[in-house]
Order: C-alpha cells, then structure tokens, then sequence
C-alpha cells in the first residue's frame, strides 16, 4: 500500500504529459517572463471555460468582499429557505456565514461532531436549498473542483442540497490532475473521501436522457476569490 500512491501519481502525470506534449517549431520565437499573478489568472480563465462546458455557472474572479456581496446576492435571487456553510480551508467563510444570518433563512453551520450530531446534521441537509462549500483545490483542465470531507464539512453538503456555491482560493486552481493528487498528498487520499466534482450531478441511465440532480446538486456555482496582492484579474 505504501507504494500505491506514487506509482498511481506517476502514472496520471505520465498520460498527462503525453496527451499535452508540447509542439516543437524549427524557428526560435522569444520567451517572455510569465509572472506567478499572470500564471494564476491564466489557470482560473481555463478552470472557468470548462465549468461552463460541463454547465457549471462561473460567479466570476472576485475579492473576499465581493464574493461575500455575491453569494448574498445569489441567496436574494434563489430565495432558499435554509443554507448550510462549511468550515473554511483558506479563506474567511466568517462574513458570509454573518450575512447569511438572518431573518426567512435557516443558517446551518457545520463543525466538529459526535456520531448522533453528524446523523442530525444529515437530517437537516437532506431538507437544506443551499450548501456554501470552500474547496480545497480546483483543476483548471477540466474545471473541476476537489473536496476533501472532513467533520467540518461532511460530504453530504456537497451531495444532499440541490444548490452548491464552491469557492475555491485563487492559489489553489491547479492545472491538471496530477497537480491535485500530489498537492493532496498520500495522507489525506488515504484518510479522507475525497471529492472530484466536475459540473451538476448528472446521468443518463434514465430512458438515456440526461437528467440532472439526481446524484447530488442540480445547480453547481463556482467563484475564485483573489486574496492575494494585486488587483483582481478580470477575465
């Protein structure tokens, strides 16, 4: 099992590489220096052409206070009657949790529990509109968005609301798979269920119509909050 990990890492970067190999020309052309900022803004504008492919719906590239602005917003529009906030990675899920609060919503905050705790907490997102989720990485190739459960944020808040607003911090949009697996490391993969969540739930089992919702969320919403220095990239 100790060699497991590894050997499957090198196998998924290898069959990446392959796939991306990059195209040799015969004349020379200059290299430009590419700052971490400009790479960073690059990866989310991929991450956010393929959530759209696979019907996601891209919020957009915003600072800690706009996206708190946003997901209040969004909750004014889809008027849920009960939302659920996760425990945060890297960011301040705080100012969002503090808005939420408030008179028609029912805030369902998720933390360190007991079994019977966990099983209420269940109950209560079987019957919740909206889950705010914090993932842990994003992967710009396929605009996927990777969740690792943890008591603080149970893998039913991705599964049981029928609407997810993931956010995801700008330096944690990686470029592909591999860069996932190994930013995760052999630790948490084996100790964890983790999450690779690339659109809505969907599938064509049924009649081979595809029907959304029917695995988890119907509705998947994504925004990458910038953090960092500098202004916020505009894609």
């Amino acid at each position: 099992m100790k060699s497991a990990f590894p050997k499957v890492l090198a196998a998924v970067r290898a069959a990446l590489e392959r796939e991306h190999a990059p195209v040799h020309h015969s004349s020379a052309s200059p290299i430009f220096p590419v700052t971490p900022a400009a790479r960073r803004a690059e990866l989310v504008s991929q991450f956010a052409h393929e959530l759209e492919r696979v019907n996601g719906h891209f919020m957009g590239i915003m600072s800690p206070s706009e996206v708190c602005k946003k997901v209040v917003a969004l909750t004014q529009e889809m008027r849920p009657r009960s939302v659920a906030v996760g425990e945060a990675v890297a960011l301040d899920l705080a100012p969002i949790a503090k808005a939420l609060d408030r008179p028609g919503i029912e805030l369902i905050r998720c933390g360190k529990s007991d079994d019977a705790e966990r099983r209420a907490l269940r109950e209560r997102l079987a019957r919740c509109d909206l889950a705010v989720v914090e993932a842990h990485y994003a992967i710009a190739a396929t605009g996927t968005l990777v969740v690792v459960a943890t008591p603080g944020q149970p893998g039913s808040l991705t599964l049981l609301p029928p609407s997810n607003v993931i956010l995801v911090d700008a330096t944690r949009v990686l470029p592909d798979m591999a860069s996932a697996v190994s930013a995760l490391g052999r630790a948490t993969v084996t100790a964890h269920r983790v999450a690779f969540i690339t659109g809505p739930s969907r599938t064509a089992d049924i009649e081979k119509m595809i029907v959304l919702g029917v695995h988890g969320p119907k509705d998947l919403y994504a925004a990458v909050v910038w953090s960092g220095e500098g202004e916020v990239p505009s894609l």
